[in-house]
């Protein structure tokens, strides 16, 4: 009599937790045009105020330090457009972010789902992922679905079914990683751009010192003084912008490195734990 063997059900796809879809703000260009206008607006109507010149006339002395950065030049709210943008994305990734580990810590979490997977406790492990809620929960989630099928299915060999489950932890965390990094192409971006933008305001300002030179005189003292004023406040915004963009990206670079190392040392715990708990059909 020919052995029957019931065959593996097809896969399934994990339902996804409450909350979970694309968190944060997909269109960032937005984010962009909206700063700027505020950067435009504050230059012209704050900055470039009367009141801040001597005479009430923006081609007199500034009286202020806001005067003074005015004399920077159109390039200062370009990049004061920059430094909002950085500003703005920082408190979005940490928000997203946090949206994203769940509601409790990140090593709570884990230690609660590996207890439940040792108990052999599906539905706990799954409550637990409901109650964290965010992208690694959803990560998890999924892998123990996968546990849990495996664990319902005869015929196939063992090393199969470890396989599946670790594709199943992979595939949920390409499709949450996304989730993770977005937006953080625009805080390297600014990096470089902020620099760059400094340097370029500097190389302005630095034109218009050496025109009022060739012009001699001391009447040019004061184009003098306001290609010099441009040339340093520009440099100062920029070297500013790229600095705070700097510890913002390798902040959330080093907590999203965090979040995928706890995401793997949990799949790979999920796996070992069904390796060690089951043992080879015949």
């Amino acid at each position: 009599m020919a052995n029957t063997q019931v065959a593996a059900p097809a896969a399934k796809k994990a339902p996804k937790a409450n909350g979970t879809s694309r968190i944060g703000i997909k269109d960032a260009i937005w984010v962009i045009v909206i700063c700027g206008i505020i950067a435009f607006a504050n230059f012209f109507l704050n900055l470039g105020s009367a009141s801040n010149f001597e005479g009430g006339d923006t081609n007199g002395s500034p009286l202020n330090i806001w005067g003074t950065i005015f004399k920077g030049g159109i390039i200062v709210p370009v990049i004061h457009t920059l430094l909002l943008t950085v500003l703005f994305m920082a408190i979005e990734r940490v928000i997203a972010l946090s949206k994203c580990i769940g509601k409790e810590k990140l090593a709570t979490f884990v230690g609660k789902i590996k207890k439940d997977i040792k108990a052999k406790d599906f539905d706990a492990a799954l409550k637990d992922c409901d109650k964290q809620g965010g992208s690694v929960a959803n990560v998890v989630r999924a892998a123990v679905i996968a546990y849990q099928q495996a664990d319902q299915t005869t015929g196939i060999k063992k090393e199969v079914k470890i396989a599946r489950i670790q594709q199943a932890h992979e595939e949920a965390i390409a499709v949450e990683m996304p989730t993770l990094t977005m937006n953080l192409p625009i805080i390297a971006t600014i990096v470089t751009l902020g620099t760059l933008t400094g340097l370029l305001g500097t190389v302005v300002g630095m034109i218009k010192s050496f025109q009022a030179l060739a012009q001699g005189g001391g009447g040019d003292s004061v184009e003098l003084s306001a290609g010099i004023s441009e040339a340093l406040i520009n440099t100062a915004f920029g070297i500013g912008t790229s600095w705070l963009a700097v510890v913002s990206y390798n902040f959330f670079t080093n907590r999203i490195d965090k979040i995928a190392f706890a995401l793997d040392e949990i799949g790979y715990s999920i796996a070992q734990t069904y390796a060690a708990t089951h043992a080879e059909e015949a």
